[in-house]
């Protein structure tokens, strides 16, 4: 493992295979929150689900957020100061496997050590499962607590009103039912049984897939 230059910085040590990633501990800017960001409030940690910057005519900028508790699963609306520092969640991320789920539980396995573990059902990141899927478990003081799901992934369409033929501009939308069960908003022209690139962090839409 290389060694740590500097613990007051955002660090990732990678392991060999990249069957390992930890995050040490720092700060980050309220400016570069993106959806799926780990901080750490309160001495817990927190997922930032939602986040809007706001400048006002008058006054100072601002982030509204919203983040969900990974210990609790509760969710929170913070508004934070553009630019505010906050302290990063030191987290681990192991490579593994989504194989089956067993009622409300989801069972994956270390792609390292072939380990199983199991974790109860959680929509940010259940609702994007599929068997053989390679995620990221997610562990903080040596408890997993989320699943990190990759940012972009194809997916087939298994419900959704029919198509409007000709009908390829932007602006109309309707609702999808993915093969994972997530439903997102989808242009009018997707027809179900269609592949189409989906962004994990935002159930948005990205592309069709031929």
């Amino acid at each position: 493992m290389p060694a740590v230059r500097d613990t007051s910085r955002l660090l990732q040590i990678q392991h060999r295979r990249g069957a390992c990633q930890t995050r040490a501990a720092g700060n980050i800017s309220s400016n570069d929150f993106r959806p799926g960001t780990m901080i750490e409030m309160d001495g817990a940690p927190y997922r930032v689900m939602e986040h809007l910057h706001v400048k006002p005519g008058k006054g100072a900028a601002f982030v509204r957020t919203k983040l969900k508790n990974s210990i609790t699963s509760n969710t929170i609306d913070k508004t934070f100061r553009a630019g505010e520092t906050v302290a990063s969640a030191t987290v681990e991320k192991k490579d593994s496997q989504f194989t089956y789920a067993d009622g409300a539980e989801y069972v994956f396995m270390d792609m390292n050590t072939y380990e199983e573990t199991r974790l109860v059902r959680d929509e940010t990141w259940a609702k994007y499962m599929k068997e053989g899927l390679q995620v990221a478990l997610i562990v903080w003081n040596d408890k997993v607590i989320s699943v990190d799901v990759p940012n972009q992934l194809t997916l087939e369409v298994t419900e959704t009103a029919p198509g409007v033929k000709g009908n390829t501009v932007s602006g109309g939308t309707k609702a999808a039912t993915l093969e994972t069960g997530a439903v997102i908003q989808v242009p009018l022209f997707i027809a179900q049984g269609q592949k189409i690139m989906v962004d994990t962090r935002t159930d948005a839409y990205l592309s069709k897939v031929k």
